[in-house]
Formats: structure tokens, sequence, C-alpha cells
């Protein structure tokens, strides 16, 4: 060890001012002192506007749990963008991001991904994670929603014989069934595992309202831990249906539901929000209106902005306020102060604006 660490030392004094990694980046993109990065090993399209990008991280990474997800860096036009992906990887493999053409940086990676190309890394974060004991278990999920699921579902029901999972996914379309393939596989291999694939365009949406519905396609569901992943509205229901029941439920009931949320609702602008922003250390002046969060204000003028969750949760993307006062898009609230930190995912300029980005 002490051998190893004067050979890195003599190795910064002739690599100065670059740190050896950098100079073993030229030849191995992984390797960075700066940034975490992964390079992609496969892309496999799961669906006409879906696929599964295969990444080997680099030194720093840590190994993701069955559910987490990760901030993903893409470089577009010289400007770097992170967004939050759910891994469906299994956990102990080599990560994996099953990515929706939804949005720019979204687009980009189902289109233009190829095997070489470097992404940037966060490490994985999240609770929505399995049970330390072993349950029953009840994943609801819908459209791209059972990316974090999957990963659930493919640690746990190959490799253990005593997990009991149904799995209840709604999609428009059976092209539109994400992994619809692989789950009837697994489906058919292993007799604790259930899927049931509810198709709205041909049955309507799935009704959430009374536990009726639940009960004819999962009758046992009280007894199960209850995941659910998808859309506001889709998540919204589940929520109702389960408030309901643990209201009225026996003491004794083991009716639980742990959701997963990839956005928030943002309140409308009022007509005096909006004003100049200046990114101070950017030197960047930006006209804003009162509806569009700092994050994306700055990110559209090129600025290189923190970011993670983009829905106020993980605080990734806080930075000071330099002079002016934002809104807060959850709660309409206005607020302040110089030196205060905000979070840029979820506020709108209220006039003049400053920052120290």
């Amino acid at each position: 060890m002490i051998r190893f660490r004067k050979l890195a030392r003599a190795a910064s004094l002739l690599t100065t001012p670059l740190a050896p990694e950098d100079i073993l980046s030229l030849f191995n993109p992984v390797y960075s002192a700066r940034q975490l990065r992964g390079v992609v090993t496969r892309v496999v399209p799961e669906t006409a506007d879906s696929a599964t990008i295969f990444f080997r991280p680099g030194r720093g990474w840590q190994a993701h749990l069955a559910g987490q997800w990760a901030r993903i860096g893409v470089e577009l036009d010289g400007v770097r963008h992170w967004r939050s992906y759910s891994l469906s990887a299994p956990a102990g493999q080599d990560p994996a991001i099953t990515v929706t053409d939804l949005g720019a940086v979204s687009a980009a990676l189902v289109r233009n991904t190829k095997p070489g190309d470097v992404l940037f890394l966060a490490p994985p974060q999240g609770d929505f994670v399995l049970p330390e004991h072993p349950r029953p278990l009840l994943m609801l999920t819908a459209g791209s929603g059972i990316t974090p699921v999957m990963s659930m579902i493919r640690t746990l029901v190959p490799h253990r014989a005593d997990s009991d999972v149904v799995l209840i996914h709604t999609a428009r379309t059976p092209a539109d069934a994400i992994f619809r393939e692989e789950l009837a596989e697994l489906a058919d291999q292993f007799p604790h595992f259930r899927v049931i694939h509810w198709f709205t365009g041909e049955r309507g949406r799935l009704d959430f309202s009374s536990a009726a519905g639940l009960e004819q396609l999962c009758p046992d569901w009280r007894q199960r831990a209850a995941y659910a992943c998808g859309p506001e509205s889709f998540l919204d229901d589940a929520e109702a249906l389960w408030e309901a029941e643990t209201a009225t439920a026996e003491p004794s009931s083991e009716a639980t539901l742990t959701i997963e949320r990839f956005s928030t609702k943002l309140a409308g602008g009022e007509g005096h929000d909006g004003g100049l922003v200046t990114f101070e250390a950017s030197d960047r002046e930006v006209e804003a209106d009162g509806d569009t969060p700092l994050l994306d204000v700055g990110e559209d003028a090129g600025v290189l902005m923190p970011s993670g969750c983009r829905m106020g949760i993980c605080h990734s993307c806080l930075i000071p306020l330099r002079a002016g006062q934002v809104r807060d898009l959850r709660t309409d609230e206005v607020h302040g102060e110089p030196g205060q930190l905000i979070q840029t995912c979820v506020s709108a300029a209220a006039g003049p604006v400053n920052l120290d980005l």
C-alpha cells in the first residue's frame, strides 16, 4: 500500500496540473478524477418509443438496490443536462436505465445512444425498495412506472422460491407494454409470480374508486405489501383507495402502500410573476415568466445547473439566492432573502432574480 501511494504521488507530479485519472480518461473514458462516468455497453429497444441502456460505471459507483434511481447526465449541443431515471437492472448487476421518449433528453437517449457512449452519473438513491423481510407483494404500475418495479421483480422472482408477487400493469395497448414478453416468460417459469396486463385502449382506465375492481384482479390484496409507480392520477387514485381502506380496516390489517412519484403538481403563475433572471457567475441574463422553474430557465440559457429529482424532493438543485424573490410552484408562496438556498426545480421568478451560478 505504501509503495502504491508513492507511485501515485510520483505520477501526479508528472501529470500536474491534471490528475493521473485525467490522463487515464484519454484511454478509458470511465476514469475521471472529477466526475463519475459510465460507458454504454448495450442498447436494447423495448417498444417503439423506449429502450433499455446498459452501462458499466467507473470507480466510485455504489451498487444500487432494486427500485432505486440515479441522476444521468447527457451533453446536448455542448450543454450538460441531468435527469433522474429509475434503474431497471437487478441488484448486484451492472446498472441499466429504461427510458421512454418524452422530452429532449430522453429522446436523445432513446434515439441516439450507442455502445461506447459516455454517460455522466450520480450515485443511486431512493427509498422505493423491497421490504426488509419476505412478504406477499402487489405491484401496481402504469406506463414507464414499471421500470423500478422491474428491477425488483428481476432481483426477487428468479432467486427466491418463497417469493409471492402479483403484478398489475396498465398500458394503452400490448405494443406499449414495456417488458411484456420477459414478464410472460417469468410468469411461465415461476408459479409464485402472476402478471395481469390491463390495456386501457381496450378496457378503459383501471378503476380504483372502490375496492371491488381490485378484488377481482387480486382477491387477497389487503394481505399484501403494495408498491405503486406511474402517472400522478394513477397514484392519486391508488393512494385514495388505500387511505379509505386503512381508515376502516381492523388494527391487524397488513395493507400498506409504498409510492414512487416521478413528478409533482406545480401551481400556475400569477400575472405579476416573472422577471429578469441574472446568473452572476455565468454572466448571463434571461427574461423568465412566472410559470417556468428556474432550473429550466438556466438550462435553456446554457447554464450548468445542479439537479436531481426535478420535483422538489432530493434537494440536489439547491443554490444561493443573491437577490430578489421566488415563488414556490407547489404552494404559490413568494419568499426570498439574500443567501437563502432555493430549490430551482420548484421555484419561479417573482420579479428580478439574481442567482449564484
